[in-house]
């Protein structure tokens, strides 16, 4: 099959949703496909990659005639099925849709955000504005949670599919006997993310505090957060004015091999925030055996359920709640780390995944597309 993926972002930028799409885009060429992209991110020469790139400050990957340029490369190309993927904000992606759409192209969408209530007006008053619902499409996202906003937006025109993100379970599969914690040595307390300010990383602070002051005095805890961002010296003053930096650790970012070798000393993964669409860190942590903590209503919950692969909690005192208890509690600790060392989360394996997106190309280019 012929796929055209469309992303604003892409490699040699290294976010989530440029890793995964060039991991989708891998796994579909393993698997026979032949796979292209088009992204408006700059970039050196790779294979199969069309840069529509204009120039703009701070390289923003948008182009303002990007509908005219994709039309062209489609029309070149011929795609069986254009795969788009978008953020909460995407404009070359959404020309991409446009393009194809105009083109009578066969086209699947996957958001990769959870729509809060500011999307979801937006796109509310886009479908009002252009009847985008009416288009053809065919929608994915990462998440059940992630799915509920757009499905209430979207209405019955658009059909919306789960299909998890991706990832080489493999490659993160606990070797060697489970770690156990003797009595004396710290309870590893690990997060792995970007530290931006819409990520609430002093929040994640603020919990690892208030956890700390639910474990016993006799009970020691260390915890660290790999990541950097714009909040990381807001991280380390309110590290410094609590006490904490004696047991709390911001060692910056860190590559998949450094976390790999990371998670082998973890005995608790935490993704707190409550807007996550998917959570990938949490999988791998999960997938390497390590006991999750995140929040209930956010994607993680789809591989993580409460007392199985880790903890849930509604609010912010019940993550509290959740780590603490983890702390204190080896028994409870060691059970869910041998139940995620003896199963994998399937759904997330790249053949599951690449089965889905399957699926969902034959729907959008069936009569209803």
């Amino acid at each position: 099959m012929r796929i055209l993926h469309v992303s604003d972002c892409y490699l040699p930028r290294l976010g989530g949703i440029e890793v995964q799409v060039a991991d989708l885009i891998r796994s579909q060429r393993e698997a026979g496909h032949d796979v292209e992209v088009a992204t408006a991110t700059p970039g050196d020469p790779l294979p199969g990659v069309h840069r529509i790139v204009a120039r703009l400050p701070f390289d923003l990957p948008v182009h303002p005639f990007g509908v005219g340029h994709l039309l062209r490369l489609m029309r070149a190309r011929r795609p069986d099925v254009v795969h788009v993927h978008t953020g909460a904000v995407s404009p070359f992606a959404w020309m991409g849709v446009r393009a194809a759409v105009r083109l009578g192209l066969p086209t699947v969408v996957t958001v990769h955000s959870m729509w809060d209530p500011v999307t979801r007006a937006v796109y509310t008053g886009l479908r009002l504005a252009f009847e985008w619902h009416r288009w053809g499409l065919v929608g994915t996202t990462v998440s059940e949670a992630a799915a509920r906003p757009i499905r209430a937006v979207a209405g019955r025109g658009v059909p919306v599919h789960v299909v998890s993100n991706g990832l080489d379970v493999s490659g993160w599969r606990a070797t060697g006997p489970a770690r156990r914690v003797p009595g004396g040595e710290p309870v590893h307390v690990v997060a792995v993310g970007r530290l931006a300010p819409r990520k609430q990383p002093v929040r994640l602070l603020r919990l690892l505090k208030e956890a700390r002051a639910q474990v016993p005095g006799d009970t020691p805890m260390r915890a660290t957060i790999v990541g950097d961002g714009p909040a990381r010296a807001q991280m380390e003053r309110y590290l410094r004015s609590n006490g904490m930096t004696g047991w709390v650790s911001l060692p910056g970012r860190y590559d998949r091999d450094r976390i790999r070798e990371l998670l082998t000393t973890a005995d608790v993964f935490v993704a707190p925030a409550p807007r996550e669409s998917f959570g990938l860190a949490a999988l791998e942590a999960r997938a390497a055996g390590v006991p999750v903590v995140a929040r209930a209503q956010s994607g993680v919950a789809d591989f993580v359920r409460p007392g199985k692969e880790g903890l849930l909690g509604k609010s912010f005192d019940g993550l509290v709640a959740a780590v603490a208890r983890l702390v204190r509690d080896r028994e409870l600790r060691e059970a869910i780390t041998a139940h995620n060392r003896a199963t994998e989360p399937v759904r997330s394996s790249w053949p599951a995944v690449l089965e889905g997106f399957d699926r969902c190309y034959e729907q959008a280019r069936g009569p209803r597309g």
